[in-house]
């Protein structure tokens, strides 16, 4: 569908509505809800993630690709939506990267660490 006007960049509005089985039409002004605003590759992403029940690691297995790509993706979803991306790093988000292999064991000690002593201060 599509959302923004291809003349001015403007967010389109349905103005009219109607009913297939008995042909009951609306006229108004309807704005589309932000999840209009979403790629078709974003909704699918988004339909795989709640099928998943939100579980990243399990969506992260059923498209083959490393969990930071996959919460990369659904932060950027979450910002198309409008939402502030928190930049905050989980504990869940540093084993998964040593487990992966994109960080090592010594640093994640380290950031573990300084997470620990921050939920202290």
């Amino acid at each position: 569908m599509i959302t923004i006007c291809p003349n001015c960049g403007a967010e389109l509005h349905v103005t009219a509505m109607k009913c297939p089985e008995c042909g009951t039409g609306i006229t108004g002004d309807f704005p589309l809800d932000e999840l209009f605003r979403l790629t078709p590759e974003q909704l699918n992403f988004v339909k795989l993630f709640l099928k998943k029940r939100g579980n990243l690691s399990e969506v992260q297995k059923e498209l083959g690709l490393s969990y930071p790509t996959v919460r990369n993706r659904l932060e950027n979803i979450l910002q198309t939506l409008g939402y502030d991306v928190q930049e905050e790093i989980s504990q869940w988000d540093v084993l998964q990267q040593v487990k992966e292999g994109s960080l090592d064991a010594e640093t994640a000690l380290r950031i573990l660490k300084e997470m620990k002593q921050n939920e202290h201060d």
